[in-house]
């Protein structure tokens, strides 16, 4: 890539919460963002669990150097036995599927340029689990495999695939999670705080640059303390 090029990246939910401040922090990075939503006001209003309009909404992109997954929902806030089928589909639709759809959609572009920054948002729920968050915690968990899957796959080829863990981050999305949940989750926390999306923002912004060279399928928490592995 010379100088005067710019990077394009993909944001998926990137009107709001940690879709948001990564795209700000990636523009004032030099980088062209896109934003897929499914609020209108996004460059690409999408549901990012529907394949073929992803596949189109991409295509019409073209070519992509960075995707940063963040599209994602809480899902049922309520124990296990209570959950339903929709309920289950729902969630993994958007927080997995979702990413898959757009992922296979922009890797073989970066493949075939040698280059390219995959950064998802997964969640300390993925790693501990929540209470009365199984299928939210359960989908986490699935971005955390297939972000080490992908990031064995990938590792020669010039495209680096990362995941970040988060605790509770005060974002739109937290404030529907029900207030017990949300005081349980936070009280987790060491540090005794919710998180930033701005300071999520910074750490997404290095792993989408050229300063990120020796790291992929991996997973970095941003928990205030909260993680124990």
């Amino acid at each position: 890539m010379s100088p005067t090029e710019r990077r394009i990246a993909i944001v998926t939910g990137g009107l709001s919460g940690l879709g948001a401040a990564c795209a700000t922090r990636l523009r004032a990075d030099g980088v062209d963002v896109v934003t897929f939503d499914l609020t209108p006001g996004a460059d690409f209003t999408v549901d990012v669990a529907d394949s073929a309009a992803v596949e189109a909404a991409v295509a019409e992109v073209g070519a992509v150097d960075i995707l940063i997954n963040s599209a994602g929902i809480v899902g049922p806030n309520k124990p296990l036995w209570e959950t339903t089928a929709a309920e289950w589909q729902k969630t993994f639709d958007v927080n997995v599927f979702g990413l898959v759809n757009v992922t296979r959609a922009v890797v073989p572009g970066m493949v075939e340029r040698g280059w390219g920054r995959v950064v998802s948002m997964a969640s300390m729920a993925g790693k501990d689990g929540n209470p009365n968050l199984s299928a939210y915690s359960a989908s986490k968990a699935a971005v955390i495999g297939l972000t080490k899957s992908l990031g064995k796959e990938l590792a020669k080829t010039g495209v680096l695939v990362n995941a970040i863990a988060p605790a509770v981050i005060e974002t739109p999305m937290n404030a529907a999670t029900a207030p017990d949940v949300l005081a349980h989750i936070t009280s987790l926390i060491p540090m005794g705080r919710v998180g930033h999306a701005e300071e999520v923002a910074a750490l997404v912004s290095w792993l989408s640059s050229d300063e990120v060279s020796f790291s992929t399928g991996a997973v970095y928490d941003i928990s205030g303390g909260r993680a124990t592995y």
